[in-house]
């Protein structure tokens, strides 16, 4: 069934042109993501399907008896009222029944008006709908109904945006940017939301593991083109990279055709019949066929950054709290040469708070920060760049640096950098007040990465950019040598650029995890999925905790089997290190080896650092 279709939709600001003639449907049950380069016009179009904006051409025809939905980048809300006005304010019958039965609840004496609201409960099935409700406010942290939009933060706005779409339970759901403001347990949830609900799609997002397990279709504008995928993320993957293996071959033979003709161009007399005529018409279109060369930009820099000395970053015992709200709680940490960190946790566990401590930006309120003297910090943080009115976008680059040093003496310019971050020759010279939001995100990365930074620190650096962007960035960062500590929630590109995390869990609490976020997502459900039970009323095995200890069944099997693991682990790491000493090995042995042993390492250090937890945990009991 046809919810909707666009047809010829074109939409354009003076000579700047976003989008010509593009035309497409949404059928029942579809969930497709729209894909496409940041100022292309992908929120405008999502605005000219919720009815928003109105095309310069063509037309949105929906049918009349659907509900949508949009979630916009921006809220309209009043000021004045509550989360709950908020939520009640929608059409749906269903929630004025359930705040009419709400209402009836305080005043029992009412006896009527109370069998009336318990009437319609049962008439409008809202028993089950209720607790749908609150179960969305509560997986969005927006339990207190009493709260006013004026005193929310940006992101319990942006939160509350989606719990007003998700309950109003529509037909179409338009997302622009759905994933934003959420921390990654809300947005686990909100996979999971999407798979059991009967709720069609179409959605603008950069985060490609939402798009792998929420998207059956991918729609993706390149140059101006439309092109549809039937399948997730991994299958657009793969069929983009075989349409621009066909593309490349065709363009390929374009260009020799193209040369032969230009011969035959040049030999030509003026005076040219019907048929040379013909043919110079036939010209021009393998001209163009020939220019139309695709721009991949894949980053393969040797950055000539100035070295790290033997001290990096050393926190000693720092704490932070901000009122009653403890943030950091006695941590210690000193950062190796070359470490990828990413940061992870819940909202306001301190996240930021921490890269504003560990740049100097913000005092700890006790222990101590000791920077080495070679580290040069660069970074991005989540308020964005300063526009000024009337400067151009190579001006604002240039105002913080001129070119990347890169070895063997060559570099890469500021106009270089601005090319490989997708801004042409031509949108260099754009004023910056014309740029959309995600252009605006990039060129602010650009001005962090031109300083030439060996320590650097992204704060939610993937938010606003579009998929092209974040590839660009990853092949980046993966070639850049220095120290890396980002806090991001686009698990994609966590598990592409970090080697471990620091794991915020609340009131200071912050854990070491050797491995990337994948690899931590399946430690926690490994854990999450053995039963627990209650502890014995008598132990008499020495090697078991206490009775009464804090472990659950799970911890404590744990804990007996971790001494013995390290032991053996310890035993075979002193085998190899041997058989190095004494040169045992040679050839492809040595690379194996090494790996081996690098592998072995790490295990000791994961082990021996949970071991110390659960003992902690123990001890505490």
């Amino acid at each position: 069934m046809n919810y909707l279709s666009i047809e010829n939709v074109s939409k354009a600001f003076g000579e700047r042109v976003l989008f010509e003639n593009l035309s497409f449907g949404i059928n029942k049950d579809q969930k497709i993501a729209f894909v496409a380069k940041n100022g292309t016009g992908k929120t405008r179009l999502l605005e000219i399907i919720a009815g928003n904006d109105v095309p310069d051409t063509g037309q949105v025809i929906q049918r009349k008896d659907i509900h949508i939905a949009y979630l916009a980048q921006e809220d309209s809300f009043d000021e004045n009222t509550t989360i709950e006005d908020v939520i009640f304010a929608s059409d749906n019958q269903v929630l004025k029944v359930i705040k009419n039965y709400e209402k009836a609840l305080l005043h029992p004496e009412d006896a009527d008006a109370y069998q009336t609201a318990f009437d319609q409960m049962d008439q409008y099935n809202a028993w089950d709908f209720e607790t749908q409700y609150k179960q969305i406010l509560f997986k969005l942290k927006l339990e207190d109904l009493s709260l006013k939009v004026s005193d929310l933060s940006g992101g319990q706005r942006k939160r509350l945006a989606l719990a007003t779409v998700l309950i109003s339970k529509p037909d179409l759901l338009i997302l622009d940017e759905p994933t934003n403001h959420l921390d990654l347990e809300m947005i686990e949830w909100l996979e999971s939301f999407f798979a059991k609900e009967k709720m069609t799609l179409f959605m603008v997002t950069h985060d490609r593991y939402f798009l792998e397990r929420v998207c059956n279709e991918i729609i993706e504008m390149d140059q101006g083109q439309l092109y549809s995928y039937k399948g997730n993320y991994s299958y657009y993957l793969e069929k983009k990279e075989e349409r621009m293996a066909l593309e490349q071959t065709v363009q390929a033979k374009a260009k020799n055709l193209f040369k032969k003709e230009l011969d035959w161009m040049r030999k030509q007399p003026k005076a040219r019949t019907t048929k040379s005529k013909s043919r110079i018409d036939d010209f021009f279109e393998i001209k163009e066929r020939a220019k139309n060369r695709r721009q991949n930009h894949k980053v393969q820099l040797e950055i000539n950054m100035e070295r790290l000395g033997s001290k990096i970053v050393e926190l000693h015992k720092i704490s932070k709290s901000w009122d009653d709200k403890v943030m950091l709680d006695q941590f210690e940490y000193n950062f190796k040469r070359g470490e990828r960190i990413g940061v992870i946790g819940k909202n306001g566990t301190g996240k930021s708070s921490f890269l504003n401590v560990l740049t100097g930006a913000t005092p700890v309120d006790s222990g101590k920060v000791v920077v080495g003297e070679t580290v040069k910090f660069g970074y991005y943080h989540q308020s964005g760049i300063v526009i000024k009115e009337g400067q151009k976008v190579i001006d604002v680059i240039k105002e913080f640096g001129e070119f990347i040093p890169l070895a063997k003496g060559h570099k890469i310019s500021a106009s270089q950098l601005l090319e490989r971050f997708l801004f042409d020759r031509k949108k260099q010279y754009d004023f910056v007040e014309k740029l959309s939001g995600g252009e605006r995100k990039r060129l602010y990365l650009c001005t962090v990465l031109i300083q030439n930074p060996n320590f650097l620190i992204l704060d939610e650096p993937t938010n606003d950019l579009d998929i092209v962007t974040l590839n660009v960035l990853e092949s980046f960062l993966l070639d850049y040598p220095g120290n890396l500590v980002v806090v991001s929630h686009d698990r994609y590109f966590m598990d592409k650029i970090v080697d471990s995390l620091f794991v915020f869990r609340g009131d200071g609490v912050i854990e070491n995890f050797p491995g990337n976020y994948s690899d931590f997502r399946t430690y926690e459900d490994s854990v999450e999925e053995i039963p627990e039970s209650k502890p014995e009323k008598e132990n008499t095995s020495k090697e078991k905790p206490k009775t009464g200890s804090k472990l659950s069944y799970s911890e404590n099997k744990e804990y007996i089997n971790l001494e013995s693991d390290i032991a053996k682990l310890q035993r075979k790491k002193e085998l190899i290190e041997a058989d190095f000493s004494e040169g045992k090995f040679e050839g492809e042995d040595i690379e194996k080896k090494s790996l081996e042993l690098q592998k072995i390492i790490q295990d000791i250090e994961y082990k021996e650092m949970r071991w110390f937890e659960l003992s902690e945990k123990l001890e505490g009991a």
